[in-house]
């Protein structure tokens, strides 16, 4: 499915994947807004998609996000893998689809946004600005017609 294809009321779920935390936003394709949820702790395995399990029963997301961590080169590096391996793992679990966005200087754009009355952490800000990056991307892509 392109971009230009996606349901305007599709809701998303997008996720900062790291070894010992998980950031997760919220938006949908009609307001095109993202929204910090909460972060996850990666204790293990079982937790991690328990955790993520439940969430997706109450949200009922139509497609999930997951930012792919590479150099500032674009090269990818140790993390780029294990986000891949995440984002394939939800894929397989859930049989939700998964959408990589690179997130190059998210948690340091993150960080900017500290002193924000709506704060939920610097993961769920960085998840949040990966997937505000999905739905700008999906403005600016050519629609079909």
């Amino acid at each position: 499915m392109r971009l230009g294809e996606l349901s305007m009321t599709e809701v998303l779920l997008a996720f900062d994947y790291g070894e010992k935390r998980i950031g997760v936003a919220v938006g949908n394709m009609l307001l095109r807004r993202a929204q910090a949820l909460l972060i996850i702790e990666n204790r293990n395995r079982e937790y991690r998609f328990e955790t993520i399990g439940k969430l997706l029963a109450e949200w009922r997301p139509d497609r999930l996000v997951v930012g792919l961590p590479v150099h500032p080169d674009g090269a990818p590096h140790a993390m780029t893998q294990q986000a891949k391996r995440f984002g394939n793992q939800l894929n397989g679990r859930f049989g939700v689809p998964v959408t990589w966005v690179d997130e190059r200087y998210s948690t340091v754009a993150a960080a900017e946004f500290v002193d924000d009355p709506a704060w939920r952490g610097l993961d769920a800000e960085a998840a949040r600005i990966i997937l505000q990056q999905y739905f700008d991307e999906a403005d600016a892509a050519p629609q079909a017609g």
